[in-house]
C-alpha cells in the first residue's frame, strides 16, 4: 500500500483540485463536484476541498449539502473567512437568521474589515426586519470600501425595502460611475 503522503499522491490529488477548481471557474458545477466528491472521500478533513465543493454545491442550488461542507471548512480552518460568509449565506437561505448573525460575527470579529460578511450581514437583519442593525451593517461596509458596487447594491436594496427613494436615486447615482448596467436596472425602480 502506497503512503498517503507520498509526492506522487499528493501531486496527483493537487491536479484533481485543481482540476476541480477550473471546472467551477468555468461554471461546470455538477463535473466540480463529482471530482471533488472522489477527492473528499467519506470523512475529508482538507478545509479547502470541502469549500471548493460547497461553492459549486452553492451554484447547483444543494445549499443543505454545501452547508454541511462549510461548517466543515470552518471547524478545520478558523482563518477560511470566505467560508464563514457563505455559511451565513446558506444559514440566511434555510430561514436560520440568528445562526447567520452568529456565523457572521465571528467572521468579523476575525476581520473586522471583512466587507462581504457585513454585506451579508446587513441582509439577514433585513430579512428579520431589524432596519437600523442593516443599516449600521451596510454602513460600515461603505465606511470600508465605498467604491465596492456590492456595497451599493445592497444599500440600493436597503432603501428601496424602506421606500426610501432618496436614498435609492443615491445609490443610482453611485452605480451609473461604478457599474452602469447595474444602475440601468435601478433606474427602471426610480419614480
Amino acid at each position: 500500500m502506497e503512503d498517503q503522503n507520498s509526492p506522487e499522491i499528493l501531486s496527483e490529488r493537487e491536479r484533481n483540485y485543481r482540476k476541480a477548481l477550473d471546472r467551477i471557474e468555468n461554471r461546470e458545477y455538477s463535473m466540480a463536484v463529482a471530482i471533488l466528491d472522489e477527492l473528499a472521500g467519506v470523512a475529508c478533513r482538507e478545509p479547502k476541498v470541502r469549500y471548493a465543493r460547497a461553492v459549486a454545491l452553492l451554484s447547483n442550488g444543494e445549499y443543505r449539502r454545501a452547508g454541511t461542507d462549510l461548517v466543515f471548512a470552518v471547524a478545520l480552518d478558523r482563518s477560511q473567512l470566505e467560508a464563514y460568509r457563505h455559511l451565513g449565506f446558506v444559514l440566511l437561505t434555510m430561514g436560520k437568521e440568528k445562526a447567520a448573525i452568529k456565523v457572521l460575527k465571528e467572521a468579523l470579529r476575525r476581520d473586522p474589515a471583512f466587507v462581504e460578511a457585513w454585506c451579508v450581514l446587513g441582509d439577514v437583519y433585513m430579512d428579520l426586519g431589524e432596519h437600523d442593525n442593516a443599516l449600521e451593517a451596510l454602513d460600515k461596509a461603505y465606511a470600508l470600501q465605498p467604491d465596492n458596487v456590492e456595497v451599493h447594491c445592497k444599500l440600493a436594496m436597503y432603501y428601496m425595502s424602506r421606500g426610501d427613494m432618496r436614498g435609492l436615486r443615491a445609490e443610482y447615482e453611485a452605480l451609473r460611475e461604478l457599474e452602469p448596467d447595474v444602475a440601468a436596472q435601478i433606474a427602471e425602480l426610480l419614480p
